[in-house]
């Protein structure tokens, strides 16, 4: 028996490692927040913010505490084989390349992804610290590389022998350790299973996210035709005929008219000079252009009338797409974990592509032309005169803005969690 458990207890350090283990108390505290942001509306999971019956909430509250004791005793397992790791020991982090079939390591990352896991954690179990069926709290931060000196009940000998494991096991390669790992998975009778699920739960979020962007897109625009021609189209049709109302809104769009109405008798002049139109006299001239004057004063008041139906439909279609973000928020989570799977699932090349396209776009140097294009589009379709030197004051601010934000993100963000990505970017802007 002894030479049983000699031989048992480093092949569970083996199948838990530290690494393994904080990602198990991780997967954990995941759990809860799922639980917390597909039935409380991302609150905390108690009474006061319950809606449902006595049954369905002891029940929640029996996966609360069911996971709390598992993040609790990861958590321990982590601390003691954490403890007899050196101060400055690098860090590691395993990722599988397909293209490759191989394991790939990073040795920058796993600091801050390790801190982030760990404050989730945290977290997690300050907002559940009362829940009377959980173990003990775990150290306090200060207190992790303490030596556990409570003798009662054997914690402080159990956590001696593990990290004694710990030390007599970490000048195994982690390339064996890997390989034992994918073994364990292979010869797993659940292994199919579990694939199958996941795939499921993969399907499901997609099909969902893809639902909601459709949702985001056809929902506004509904919303803008609608009250457009059904609510405010007849309300301010009334208002301007009752009224009297201008036929132009601004000084622009009466210089336009004045300005189609010349190039009009022009033409009508040159044609009659050229026998395309026979001769008309000045009486019969002044008829024809004052036949068209009017055709394009109908037209101008008919085009400021839309300008103004096109602002108030556009606040209403910004108000229902304000109201589908605040009220879908599980979507809204499922669209934004979609989106990152999507960009991280990318290679270096092809996010360093996507930026450079994005930053010619709308920082690069023929951007300022788009820009003009879209604020002096967005002018007219809300009646508004194309302010030149708002527009001039504009490209010469916001795209240096923008462009700032970028490089900040690449700098902050990016370098963080794909340094090869930012050298790729690098390369390719040269």
């Amino acid at each position: 028996m002894q030479l049983r458990a000699f031989f048992r207890n480093p092949g569970q350090w083996l199948f838990n490692s530290p690494d393994q283990s904080l990602e198990q108390a991780y997967e954990a505290a995941l759990a809860i927040k799922k639980l917390e942001d597909d039935y409380f509306d991302g609150q905390s999971i108690c009474p006061e913010n319950s809606e449902y019956g006595d049954s369905a909430y002891r029940y929640i509250q029996g996966e609360v505490e069911r996971n709390i004791v598992v993040i609790r005793q990861r958590m321990e397992v982590f601390e003691a084989s954490r403890s007899s790791l050196s101060p400055g020991r690098q860090m590691e982090v395993q990722s599988y390349d397909d293209q490759q079939d191989e394991y790939t390591l990073d040795l920058i990352d796993q600091s801050a992804i390790i801190f982030k896991k760990l404050r989730f954690i945290d977290e997690i179990l300050e907002r559940y610290n009362n829940l009377s069926s959980a173990p003990a709290a775990i150290n306090t931060p200060g207190q992790l590389n303490a030596p556990q000196t409570n003798t009662k009940n054997g914690n402080g000998k159990s956590a001696k022998n593990r990290a004694g494991l710990a030390a007599r096991s970490s000048v195994l390669p982690r390339s064996i350790l890997r390989t034992v790992d994918r073994v364990k998975q292979d010869l797993d009778p659940k292994a199919e299973a579990d694939v199958m699920r996941s795939f499921r739960k993969s399907q499901g979020k997609t099909k969902l996210a893809l639902r909601f962007v459709l949702l985001l897109v056809i929902v506004p625009l509904l919303t803008q035709q609608l009250t457009k021609h059904f609510i405010v189209g007849p309300v301010v049709d009334y208002a301007r005929e009752t009224t009297e109302a201008e036929v132009f809104l601004n000084d622009e769009m009466e210089e336009e008219a004045l300005h189609e109405l010349q190039q009009f008798e022009e033409r009508l002049r040159f044609e009659v000079i050229l026998g395309k139109v026979a001769a008309l006299s000045e009486t019969q001239l002044e008829e024809r252009v004052l036949d068209k004057a009017l055709d394009i004063e109908e037209e101008y008041r008919e085009r400021s009338a839309d300008s103004v139906k096109n602002v108030f439909a556009d606040i209403f279609a910004v108000l229902a797409f304000s109201i589908l973000l605040s009220t879908c928020k599980r979507q809204v989570a499922t669209l934004k974990a979609f989106i990152d799977e999507i960009v991280y699932g990318l290679s270096d090349s092809a996010k360093a592509f996507i930026i450079i396209l994005f930053t010619d776009i709308f920082v690069g140097f023929h951007s300022p032309h788009g820009w003009e294009v879209l604020l002096e589009g967005m002018s007219r379709h809300l009646g508004f005169p194309a302010n030149r030197d708002f527009i001039f004051l504009f490209i010469a601010t916001f795209p240096v803005i923008l462009d700032t934000v970028f490089k900040y993100w690449i700098f902050r963000y990016l370098n963080r969690i794909s340094p090869s990505a930012v050298a790729t970017y690098k390369n390719m802007n040269e």
